[in-house]
């Protein structure tokens, strides 16, 4: 008889589901321990959304800001603890079957040579701009599992799925989280995103690091995505002033706050942002909507316009922006044709920020780069 997700799950005592989580079989008991003794706090030169503290036998506390969720990540083979902090989900190596929801963690787990270890995805294969993650859902090797707000739980059931990481949407639907959470299947809720600059932001590669036992490796790889822009950081300012924009469907210009991370990545190539001082309108949103008028009164002037084409799609040429928003024929970027926009990827593209950076700084420099100099950047003609 074919029943319905709601009469599955109800079938399923919650010591059955914490047992199909876990695995089956017969295995002897492992040797217990009182105390985790601390070795040392994880050294972090950017990030602020996330501590890490070290315990002799390679455990790692993982503590997320503001929530204050804290995860014990466990080695294999370390002993069982006779008992478990207050308030720490235990989580035990290697993971496993990960039920990924938060779409900028991928990046991560690229970057780390770790797909193998996600089996679920809240994002469909023709969702993934990253070539990796797209390839791995056509394969089979990842399965869709439903969005954050309504996750097929017989899947991720079915999976043995050992984690769910999540970022902050997952609060709007708590509900689902304490639903995963009563099936034994611990949620993380990442935020990488609450970070203030776009080091801090990549440095998240060295959680998932921890969260998988590569720290050595992320320390590396974020190491070299630093030197990559070393030497545009150590160059005087270019002088030239940079819009980075899109433009809704009700005809509003969506824009960055001058804090943000994409505000001080223009800072970092050299440029200056227009908007710079554009503060926080009672939310905590990195982005404004300003009305047309307002748009054209900061921007109209600026040397180089950058379009942000992961909101409303890429733009190939002038005649098209101009299509979208009619004043911008009025600009002088417009005019003298530096209008640049970016990839559709780029917010997928966590560890790619260096080459934005270095992306801009041609731009601002060189005027006019090649095509093949380009990474996250091409010319609207």
């Amino acid at each position: 008889m074919k029943i319905n997700r709601r009469q599955f799950l109800k079938a399923l005592p919650a010591a059955a589901l914490a047992l199909t989580a876990c695995g089956s079989g017969q295995r002897e008991a492992p040797a217990t321990t009182d105390a985790l003794v601390l070795d040392h706090a994880y050294p972090l030169d950017y990030a602020r959304q996330f501590t890490a503290d070290v315990y002799t036998d390679g455990s790692v506390l993982l503590t997320i800001a503001e929530s204050g969720d804290k995860f014990l990540v466990r080695p294999e083979g370390a002993a069982e603890l006779s008992v478990l902090p207050e308030g720490t989900v235990e989580l035990r190596q290697p993971l496993e079957n990960i039920y990924l929801v938060s779409s900028s963690m991928m990046d991560y787990f690229i970057h780390l040579d770790a797909l193998d270890s996600i089996a679920l995805s809240g994002t469909r294969a023709d969702g993934w701009y990253l070539d990796e993650a797209k390839a791995a859902m056509e394969a089979g090797e990842i399965t869709y599992a439903g969005k954050y707000s309504a996750p097929d739980y017989e899947c991720i059931l079915a999976a043995h799925c050992s984690l769910a990481i999540e970022n902050t949407m997952i609060y709007h639907t708590p509900e689902v989280k304490e639903q995963l959470e009563h099936f034994g299947v611990p949620v993380l809720v990442e935020r990488s995103s609450y970070e203030s600059g776009p080091l801090a932001r990549m440095e998240w590669i060295k959680f998932i690091g921890l969260l998988l036992g590569r720290a050595e490796e992320a320390e590396r790889v974020f190491s070299e995505k630093i030197a990559r822009i070393e030497p545009v950081l150590q160059q005087e300012p270019t002088g030239k002033t940079v819009a980075f924009f899109s433009v809704t469907g009700n005809n509003l210009i969506t824009v960055r706050k001058g804090g943000d991370y994409v505000a001080q990545m223009i800072g970092m190539a050299g440029g200056s942002y227009v908007f710079a001082d554009l503060t926080d309108n009672g939310n905590s949103l990195s982005t404004m909507n300003l009305p047309q008028e307002t748009f054209y009164a900061q921007a109209r002037d600026a040397d180089v316009l950058i379009y942000n084409s992961t909101i409303e799609g890429v733009v190939d040429t002038r005649e098209q922006l101009v299509k979208k928003c009619a004043m911008l024929a009025d600009f002088k970027a417009v005019q003298s044709g530096d209008c640049w926009c970016t990839s559709k990827s780029f917010f997928q593209q966590s560890m790619a920020l260096p080459d934005l950076i270095v992306d801009m700084n041609r731009v601002f420099t060189e005027g006019d780069p090649a095509p093949e100099e380009l990474t996250l950047l091409q010319k609207i003609s």
